[in-house]
């Protein structure tokens, strides 16, 4: 199968499928989406919304948060993965948008790659959920369905599996096709074992056989 005609099948069965395709995390503004996204690194979206309410109850912008002390974030995030880490960064994050950013998020991926704690694929998130741009956010989901599918080739790192999706997915409906691919990936394109008798794209799929 030719690399346009599969990336023509899926988009196509995804659209008349999937209309809707949103993040899960559940916030209210930039910056509490940018606290959810960094929570998420290596969590379920599921534990993040668990913790996000109370912890930002607690701490509701960035001035709050820059003022707290990173063991009071620490014991609101503590059941999620890697809490040190990443109470430190929401902390750090939080005072270097007070400092440089007014408190607020940047809409700008060159600015938002600058706070700790946000790397490439997050400030796509943020860019792409909170500011309605157009951008392919590559988390594992991402990369291994994309792959999986056949809509990628040899990409060996997020960035170039980003950029080869970048190449042949419309402008218009890139952050859109974005939670496609995860939610795909979370629901039937699943890591070990795949629902491949339940999926609507096994057709143009190179894994269940579409080379």
């Amino acid at each position: 199968m030719k690399l346009e005609e599969r990336y023509k099948n899926v988009i196509e069965w995804f659209k008349e499928n999937m209309p809707v395709a949103e993040t899960e995390l559940l916030y209210h503004d930039p910056f509490e989406l940018i606290v959810a996204v960094i929570l998420s690194a290596q969590c379920t979206d599921k534990r993040v919304n668990m913790v996000t309410p109370g912890l930002l109850a607690r701490f509701p912008n960035a001035e709050a948060m820059a003022v707290a002390e990173v063991s009071e974030i620490f014991e609101l995030i503590k059941s999620i993965s890697f809490p040190n880490n990443k109470s430190k960064h929401l902390s750090a994050m939080a005072k270097k948008l007070v400092t440089d950013f007014g408190g607020e998020v940047p809409d700008d991926m060159e600015k938002l790659q600058t706070l700790p704690g946000v790397g490439r694929k997050t400030a796509n998130v943020v860019e792409a959920v909170a500011f309605g741009k157009a951008a392919m956010p590559v988390d594992t989901h991402v990369f291994r369905v994309s792959d999986r599918i056949g809509l990628t080739t040899d990409a060996k790192t997020p960035l170039e599996t980003e950029k080869q999706l970048v190449q042949h997915i419309p402008t218009e409906i890139l952050s859109t096709a974005h939670h496609w691919l995860i939610l795909h990936g979370r629901y039937v394109c699943t890591a070990r074992k795949p629902k491949c008798e339940h999926c609507g794209i096994a057709p143009y799929c190179r894994y269940y056989g579409n080379k």
